[in-house]
């Protein structure tokens, strides 16, 4: 093993926060929607075959080595698993489908619904990039294949289990299916995870590995704070290029990680130009952006969030939620959200909502009391939501415990 640089990074702030931003503009686009998706446990072919003698590094030159990679070509598969301790999503998916939109309807292949698969249990993935107009994500099933393709103005989805296609025009970013969705390679997330990094945070140079056949620098960060769901990040850095090749995410609960994604191949040559060309299958159902509707408000049926008055989904929805309020700073930061209706939105009871919705919410639910008053809190190994019985949400990647502390604090 290398004797890296074990010095906290928090020296020279100024100099970290500008790598920091640096690295963010550097991101392979993969669109993943819904729960942040991605990783651990993986195969043996994942795992460290070795640990190669490498040049000593710094945890600030890494940084910057990551920040000045201009990779923007490669392919390869990834191995993602995501264990937050929560039921799969994937009926939940289903269950949450606008009424009519089922089998044969086009929404199969709608990227919003089907990428929610990610959010739990272990899954492959193929990948391409070549430059920030040329994408290509593949989830592949035993049976089946669900592929995103983007290529310049066109975003492509296509569902093989059902023949079903879903087509929009555009770039990927302004159609939620890019730059903009949860992230799912190493390097997204290694990127969202150095952009929270800041004095609150220890990073250092934690020793070597091998990833993928790939020589690789292992970037570990650590929250200073108590009370954070977070235990530590670990990234493993190719050494050649600067390019997150493994993202591995543990609780501080402790156990195995919580989200784990790798390399099991990669290559970083350019990719064959057919890789991102597309045109349904004959006989397959091609449905356009636009084409998926909304369910209307009080529908009522196995279909749709009609236990939810008042809210219809979408953005408009969503930039309804008024007084925002942040609680505490770093890892323990809390956001508190009023809901647009007020003390009139209440926790949804028993038969409001799907039955997958349902046995989803059964499974995380805890009630909790305080000074703020009584509620619920949904939780999973990462993040925590306290919904209280008066409308108000609090939110973040803290215990159960510190979540009722930054609502009683609140009041």
């Amino acid at each position: 093993m290398a004797p890296n640089d074990r010095a906290q990074t928090t020296e020279g702030t100024k100099g970290f926060a500008a790598s920091r931003r640096k690295a963010a503009r550097y991101v392979v686009p993969v669109a993943v929607a819904g729960v942040a998706a991605a990783t651990i446990g993986l195969v043996p072919a994942l795992a460290n075959s070795g640990d190669p003698d490498l040049p000593k590094i710094t945890a600030q030159q890494l940084i910057e080595k990551i920040a000045a990679s201009d990779t923007e070509q490669l392919s390869g598969t990834v191995k993602i698993n995501t264990d937050l301790g929560i039921p799969s999503l994937g009926g939940l998916a289903e269950g949450l489908m606008p009424k009519g939109e089922g089998e044969g309807s086009g929404a199969a292949a709608d990227p919003q619904a089907k990428l929610m698969e990610l959010a739990s249990g272990t899954h492959t993935l193929r990948v391409a990039a070549d430059g920030p107009d040329k994408q290509r994500v593949s989830i592949l099933d035993d049976a089946a294949e669900y592929s995103l393709i983007h290529n310049g103005d066109d975003v492509w989805a296509y569902d093989s289990a059902s023949n079903e296609a879903f087509h929009s025009k555009g770039s990927a970013d302004a159609k939620g299916s890019g730059k903009g969705s949860a992230p799912a390679t190493p390097k997204e997330l290694a990127e969202e995870a150095l952009k929270a990094a800041d004095e609150t945070t220890s990073v250092t140079v934690d020793g070597t590995a091998q990833v993928a056949g790939r020589d690789a620098y292992q970037l570990l960060i650590k929250p200073k704070q108590s009370g954070t769901t977070i235990g530590s990040i670990r990234v493993a850095v190719d050494a050649e290029n600067g390019v997150p090749l493994k993202f591995t995410l543990s609780p501080s609960s402790g156990g195995k990680a919580a989200i784990d994604a790798g390399f099991t191949k990669v290559d970083f040559a350019k990719p064959s130009a057919d890789t991102f060309d597309f045109s349904p299958p004959k006989g397959a159902k091609v449905t356009e952006e636009g084409e998926v509707k909304a369910p209307e408000k009080g529908e009522k049926g196995e279909k749709g969030l009609d236990g939810f008055d008042g809210f219809k989904g979408g953005e408009e929805d969503l930039n309804s939620f008024e007084g925002l309020n942040i609680i505490g700073e770093g890892w323990t930061t809390v956001a508190e959200i009023s809901s647009p209706g007020g003390s009139d939105v209440k926790a949804p009871k028993s038969g409001d909502m799907p039955p997958e919705a349902e046995q989803f919410m059964d499974a995380l639910g805890d009630k909790v009391s305080g000074k703020f008053g009584s509620g619920t809190v949904f939780s999973t190994r990462l993040v925590n939501a306290l919904m209280t019985d008066d409308g108000k949400m609090y939110v973040g990647a803290v215990t159960k415990d510190a979540l009722v502390q930054a609502a009683n604090a609140a009041k």
